[in-house]
């Protein structure tokens, strides 16, 4: 059959389309992950009412998938996978095509055009991409890939339908095994019995955690990744989630403007991260920032921003870089604003003496509450004087609820940190009221006012200031400007032409 006939297409376009609300209470929605072969089917199960996600792939007959474990062990001889990793999705498939076709001429294997698509998805997926995972990885909405085990079926977390049972499931050790081993060669680590844990990023930035063996794990080597978010979200996006409010925005947009240090706490997936990656948005493109992650996670539309990721050799210590090194040596490029992904150890001391000598700081840190972060700040191994914590000026506390009718994320608390001599600890200036789902403001900003005896603005300028950026943000979520890019150049424009944005959006 000609060559021409004989030629693999695959689309990787991600096909967003407007998902069914589960309270229909008869969910029935399949939409493509790898066009024209793999898609994902969400269903309501009718004898059990669980909500299931069934990824569907093309179907192989015993002749086909005896054929295909040919090819694959032909191509395991002849692949250089080095050369593999420099070639961009079509250059590979290029690649991959003409060394299947010379194998099955090898063989003498007449085939249809329909059998050869077939073989070559999979061939592409299980050498290029991630196995069976691979249609997962694809699919937009999905936030966390679960695997417990062998024959344990992977869960996800979706955007729309939060925690579903997959039907993928990996039937044997040295099957998961591989594909772990796997998971480790594509971020450029190591996971072996010696060293049986894996907490790394993959090319594309999703973070990765594995187990290796079945004395650490019970039911066998296990996995979970948490996808990286590409077109990372706006404060628009929170405003139209109602994450936080268009007022509650423009606030940290004045905070950020003027320097305040801020940091979000919140349990595990409660949003911390992706809030802290919003509200940097805010940041002026002349401004220098430094990030400093030990996973990638920030993901800016910034110029003038350096990204650095700490280091972990394999084997001995030697070779290290920790985020501790790392914050130290960037305050001495003398950046505008630091961001820490994470803080937890000693680099926390090193954060705060640089909020103390008028660095601009943002990080996240582990904490239920206000109090658990000061406790946490002020015990060891932290051991911050209190003294040093009244660096910080904000503190934004998240919240994820997960329940069958509802999940979402709300910005729980902003509290304003007082001086450590002051009776109070703390002004609430924004509150979530979670029956009503409102949020309420308090008459006082402690941070207007060390704005105020910052730069001599008065109270009534700054506060007029404020009310125009929530003006300008309920504009931009009511034209639903949710590009990164976008809003970034409005946000920009705003700082060097205040006037012709004002002007643009219609804004008095």
């Amino acid at each position: 059959m000609a060559d021409d006939v004989l030629k693999f297409h695959i689309s990787f376009k991600p096909k967003f389309i407007n998902l069914p609300d589960i309270k229909t209470g008869n969910l029935n929605v399949r939409y493509p992950l790898i066009s024209p072969f793999a898609f994902a089917h969400i269903f309501i199960d009718k004898e059990t009412k669980e909500l299931l996600y069934y990824v569907e792939e093309p179907i192989l007959t015993d002749d086909e998938k005896s054929l295909l474990k040919l090819l694959q062990l032909g191509l395991e001889e002849v692949l250089n996978m080095d050369f593999v990793g420099d070639l961009n999705k079509e250059k590979i498939i290029e690649y991959l095509e003409e060394n299947t076709k010379s194998i099955l001429a090898e063989l003498g294997a007449k085939i249809t055009p329909e059998t050869y698509q077939k073989l070559m998805y999979y061939i592409y997926r299980d050498s290029v991409g991630f196995n069976k995972v691979e249609p997962l990885l694809n699919d937009y909405y999905i936030e966390d890939i679960e695997c417990n085990g062998v024959n344990s079926p992977i869960y996800i977390v979706h955007r729309v339908y939060e925690n579903m049972r997959t039907n993928i499931v990996f039937e044997s050790v040295d099957e998961l095994r591989d594909f772990v081993e796997k998971l480790a060669q594509k971020c450029g680590k190591y996971i072996s019995y010696a060293q049986p844990f894996l907490d790394a990023a993959l090319p594309d930035g999703s973070r990765v955690n594995a187990s290796y063996s079945s004395d650490i794990t019970t039911k066998g080597p296990t996995f979970t990744i948490r996808k990286f978010t590409e077109k990372p979200l706006t404060p628009v996006n929170l405003i139209l989630n109602r994450t936080l409010t268009p007022r509650m925005a423009a606030y940290f947009w004045l905070a950020i403007d003027y320097k305040m240090n801020i940091m979000a706490i919140g349990e595990t997936a409660s949003g911390k991260t992706t809030f802290l990656n919003s509200i940097l948005h805010f940041v002026p493109s002349e401004a220098r920032i430094a990030s400093i992650e030990d996973t990638r996670e920030i993901n800016l539309a910034h110029s003038n921003w350096i990204p650095a990721v700490s280091r972990v050799s394999l084997g001995s210590k030697v070779g290290d870089i920790d985020l501790f090194s790392l914050l130290k040596e960037t305050f001495r490029q003398n950046p505008d604003y630091v961001v820490v992904g994470e803080v937890r150890g000693k680099e926390t001391f090193v954060l705060f003496q640089g909020m103390a000598s008028g660095h601009s700081c943002y990080s996240t840190f582990h904490a239920g509450s206000f109090s658990t972060l000061i406790r946490r700040l002020e015990t060891p191994p932290i051991n911050l004087p209190p003294e040093l914590v009244d660096s910080l000026d904000i503190i934004t506390l998240m919240i994820h609820i997960k329940e069958k009718d509802k999940n979402i994320r709300r910005v729980q608390e902003v509290d304003e940190i007082l001086p450590y001599s002051s009776e109070e600890k703390k002004n609430v200036v924004f509150k979530w009221d979670a029956a009503k789902d409102i949020f309420l403001e308090s008459k006082e900003s402690v941070i207007l006012k060390k704005i105020h005896a910052k730069t001599g603005k008065s109270l009534e300028e700054l506060e007029t200031e404020l009310s125009t950026r929530e003006k300008v943000l309920i504009k931009l979520a009511e034209l639903n400007i949710t590009d990164y890019k976008k809003f970034s150049e409005i946000i920009d424009l705003y700082y060097h032409n205040k006037k012709k944005v004002l002007e643009s959006l219609k804004i008095r």
